[in-house]
């Protein structure tokens, strides 16, 4: 019998069982899934292979399933099983050719938990199509241009059919192997596949886990975190929010560099006192309690250090502060070259809390060198600054200001980096 328009059921002519029509007129092949047996639909179903001992293949998709993908209805007809085994790890997943009357055919494939939904892609690509062969050669990542956006390289496997059952528009042979060269977009992925007999170009796109329901399937209870076909909604700050925080920020930093630029005014200062006179009292006046006030200390250490005893008292001779800074520089040649290490200055800031005469009290108790080279610090300097003000909070402000564009790009940076983790095109090949 071969096949006729309006026919919805036949009978295996390997073992009697019926089977449903439900591809259109260009259905080629018919698997039996009861028998196994491939049927010739052009030829009066005549059997063209046998393939017994096949194991079904779990997904959530059977045939005669039917349901909407944007706005189309489409019917599962087949469903191919596939398996790729690469350096002792396999993966498998199911392919199921749909129908529509109004769109023809097309593909659902059950990849992990995630539904991908691919057809034939009939626009002119540039080149005209990508082979294995064509990747291996290449330098750097190959990249494939169409009217709709530029796709880069993403991964290349080789297959092997272990299921088929249904209608095919094509004769599907157990154990025939396609080669599929993929090619990543903006939000979807190119594939050139070509076996022994064909070649062919689709385009895919992911389907959010709803469409199962439009299917009358139930969804798999579990799916890959990851998918490169995956979307990733609400990773981009709205234009306006990025600018505003991007300008906010530099603000803060102009603002903050102005206020750090403020020298202030010198009230004390003690070019060299010898260590050996420590310690010592110096006396000076502060005036402006609003903004800060520094005392820098620096000591003339080389491949040495020097540990200062810091103490400072107000007007009424209460302490303001006790603090201990170590002040060391190291230097040497290896080799990379020579390399410095440390610095002769320390600085302190406070707010005086009152205006009057301070007492700053300064000792060394301890203090060593390194290696025979180093020189013992022999004399300390000390500089005492008034009026002086700092942009710290202004450029802590700008890093917040910036933060705030900043998690939305580390958000897409991360997502870009798991989109592409799967790729099997390494750095070290661009």
């Amino acid at each position: 019998m071969t096949r006729a328009q309006g026919i919805t059921a036949v009978n295996c002519t390997s073992c009697g069982a019926g089977l449903d029509i439900l591809g259109g007129g260009r259905v080629s092949t018919h698997v039996c899934g009861y028998c196994g047996a491939a049927l010739d639909a052009n030829q009066d179903y005549a059997v063209i292979a046998r393939y017994s001992g096949l194991q079904r293949p779990e997904t959530p998709l059977a045939l005669g399933m039917a349901g909407e993908i944007d706005g189309v209805a489409f019917t599962v007809i087949g469903i191919l099983a596939w398996e790729e085994i690469w350096q002792g790890s396999v993966w498998t997943w199911v392919d199921h050719q749909v129908f529509s009357p109004t769109h023809g055919y097309a593909w659902l494939t059950v990849e992990e938990g995630h539904l991908i939904f691919s057809r034939r892609y009939r626009k002119p690509t540039r080149p005209a199509f990508l082979t294995s062969a064509t990747v291996e050669r290449a330098e750097s990542r190959p990249v494939v241009r169409t009217g709709s956006g530029t796709y880069r390289y993403y991964e290349t496997s080789t297959a092997r059919i272990t299921f088929a059952e249904g209608e095919f528009n094509w004769e599907p042979k157990v154990g025939d192997r396609a080669t599929a060269v993929s090619i990543l977009g903006r939000d979807a992925m190119l594939t050139f596949e070509h076996s022994t007999t064909e070649r062919e170009v689709e385009i895919s796109t992911w389907l959010p886990p709803a469409t199962y329901a439009a299917f009358g399937a139930v969804a798999p209870a579990r799916a890959s975190r990851n998918h490169p076909l995956m979307p990733y909604p609400g990773r981009r700050l709205p234009r306006f929010y990025t600018l505003a925080a991007v300008g906010l920020a530099v603000l803060a930093v102009i603002a903050g560099l102005g206020l750090s630029s403020m020298r202030g005014r010198a009230v004390a200062s003690a070019p060299e006192i010898p260590v050996a006179s420590l310690p010592v009292d110096i006396a000076f006046d502060l005036t402006d309690t609003d903004r800060l006030a520094t005392i820098r200390l620096q000591a003339d250490v080389s491949n040495s250090w020097a540990y200062v005893d810091v103490a400072l008292t107000d007007p009424e001779d209460r302490p303001v502060f006790e603090a201990g800074r170590e002040i060391g520089f190291y230097h040497g040649r290896d080799a990379d070259g020579r390399w410095t290490e440390g610095s002769t200055v320390s600085t302190l800031r406070f707010h005086p809390p009152m205006p009057g005469r301070y007492t700053l009290s300064l000792d060394m108790p301890e203090s060593g060198t390194w290696q025979r080279g180093g020189a013992a610090a022999s004399a300390l300097s000390v500089r005492v600054v008034e009026s002086q003000s700092s942009g710290l909070w202004l450029f802590l402000l700008a890093f917040v200001f910036g933060l705030i564009p900043g998690l939305f790009l580390l958000r897409a940076l991360l997502a870009h980096k798991r989109r592409w983790s799967g790729s099997d095109w390494t750095d070290e090949d661009d």
